[in-house]
């Protein structure tokens, strides 16, 4: 027999490898510029639930330690660097972790370049945030996921998730969303290279349930087009 392969391994290396390639082009999402302009009309809406849930984030954002998940370029870590006292920004990639570093400048935040699956807090926190990351986490760690993410809160503690919602104008222009069923999708740079990544688009009646069955409240919303983004705690016991 030969050698057992893990394909959800092997999707999440992919990913990684896909997200440090898409590094010095990721903004370009975010801004709506290249691939991903879609007209002012969709461009003007993006932004508007862009402020929406800047504004979430923003009044959420606990003045205390903050672990930022999959920390990216720093569009949010400057949003939690308003109020915290102190933030990790954990990212697996270098890349994004460089740009994040020059975008923010803020000597409050610590830079650590590791894979969230593998990586041991060094304390807990008052606050985990993570943006555009849960959707990426392999629908067969979700519930390991989530007992992480306990394991770090301090007492008290609050989570705060912001992804994207199930809608062909938030990507580029030449990708093809998969069925909603589908936990993976094709992903393609501006050089033409094309990645293998997980990508599952949640909604909000789904997903407060299962996060009800693993022990947590959470106060679930969705904007009107692109977003979806909420906040919570971990109850005393799963249900």
């Amino acid at each position: 027999m030969g050698p057992v392969t893990d394909p959800g391994r092997d999707l999440l290396g992919e990913q990684v490898r896909y997200y440090r390639a898409r590094a010095p082009e990721y903004d370009e999402w975010f801004l709506r510029r290249g691939r991903y302009d879609r007209g002012s009309e969709v461009n003007t809406q993006w932004f508007r639930e862009v402020e929406i849930v800047r504004a979430a984030v923003r009044e959420w954002t606990p003045k205390g330690q903050i672990l930022e998940m999959a920390a990216g370029t720093g569009w949010w870590t400057q949003v939690l660097a308003e109020k915290a006292v102190g933030i990790t920004a954990l990212d697996i990639s270098p890349e994004t972790l460089a740009l994040n570093r020059k975008r923010v400048g803020d000597a409050r935040v610590s830079y650590i370049c590791a894979d969230v699956f593998e990586w041991e807090a060094p304390r807990k926190y008052d606050g985990i945030f993570f943006g555009f990351w849960l959707s990426h986490v392999p629908p067969e760690r979700f519930e390991s996921f989530w007992d992480l993410v306990r394991g770090m809160l301090a007492e008290g503690g609050q989570v705060y998730f912001l992804d994207s919602r199930y809608n062909p104008g938030s990507t580029a222009k030449d990708h093809r969303l998969e069925d909603r069923g589908s936990a993976a999708v094709t992903r393609r740079l501006n050089d033409g290279r094309e990645f293998r990544i997980v990508k599952v688009f949640y909604q909000r009646d789904v997903l407060t349930k299962r996060l009800v069955e693993l022990g947590w409240e959470f106060d679930i919303r969705e904007t009107e087009q692109f977003f979806i983004h909420g906040m919570g705690r971990a109850a005393l016991a799963r249900l």
